[in-house]
């Protein structure tokens, strides 16, 4: 075998391990989220309704699902971070709030509405000193380690990474406004069965398209760097022989 055919083999394996290891850190972060959010919810809601608990009483319990899954994220990880927070605190509000609700639209509502404040709270950020996507992004955009933090949170010397912050917490804080609006129209459309799949299924595909998209965008502006890096490069290996030969 030729040196550059073994230098392609193991390009080869190199992208292929890649894209596994890819696989498996995706299937780590979505993995739960899909088995505590939607799977463990749809299924205990109909075994409560079947065996007659109310379908508030059932819709009250459900909820205790994604509890578990911060607790046990807490329990493995040793951290809580102001994403983790957030997230723990607006569950607690969902199921405080269930108490005073004898109606199952009304939950629906409720939990749409918290959707809606957190999008008014992503808007409402974009006029504090940073928004709320560079905290969000500084959690799943680096390992958690001081080094890690410390390269994040040294990007917002950039303008262009500034403006990307900006950019990517107006879109995400309109998705989710966009997003309460349509539970709030299926939950006097869809039988609560199915409102149940829908209310637990719809926020992870809604965010899953903001993450795709949020990567794609974030691929383009390393691309621009990139090339802003190379042309001031050239420029300055272009005018080095042109200072030599005037010296």
């Amino acid at each position: 075998m030729t040196r550059a055919g073994g230098a392609a083999g193991k390009t080869g394996e190199t992208s292929g391990n890649s894209k596994r290891s890819g696989g498996g850190k995706a299937l780590m972060n979505w993995g739960p989220a899909i088995l505590f959010g939607v799977i463990l919810p749809f299924v205990t809601y109909g075994m409560l309704t079947d065996h007659g608990v109310s379908e508030v009483k059932a819709l009250l319990l459900i909820t205790l699902w994604p509890a578990v899954e911060t607790l046990l994220h807490l329990a493995v990880r040793r951290r809580v971070d102001e994403f983790g927070m957030m997230m723990l605190v607006l569950m607690l509000l969902g199921a405080l709030s269930a108490v005073a609700y004898n109606s199952t639209e009304l939950m629906f509502i409720k939990e749409s509405a918290i959707t809606g404040l957190l999008g008014l709270a992503f808007l409402a950020s974009l006029a504090m000193r940073r928004p709320a996507m560079f905290y969000l992004g500084r959690k799943f955009g680096t390992d958690g380690t001081p080094e890690g933090v410390a390269r994040w949170n040294g990007l917002w010397e950039y303008p262009g990474f500034r403006r990307m912050q900006y950019l990517l917490t107006s879109v995400w804080g309109a998705a989710f406004l966009l997003e309460a609006v349509i539970r709030v129209v299926l939950t006097y459309v869809l039988p609560t069965g199915a409102m149940v799949l829908v209310n637990n299924l719809f926020p992870l595909l809604v965010v899953a398209g903001l993450v795709a998209w949020t990567t794609v965008m974030g691929k383009r502006g390393r691309a621009r760097s990139a090339a802003a890096q190379a042309a001031r490069a050239a420029e300055q290996a272009g005018g080095a022989p042109a200072v030599q030969g005037a010296a």
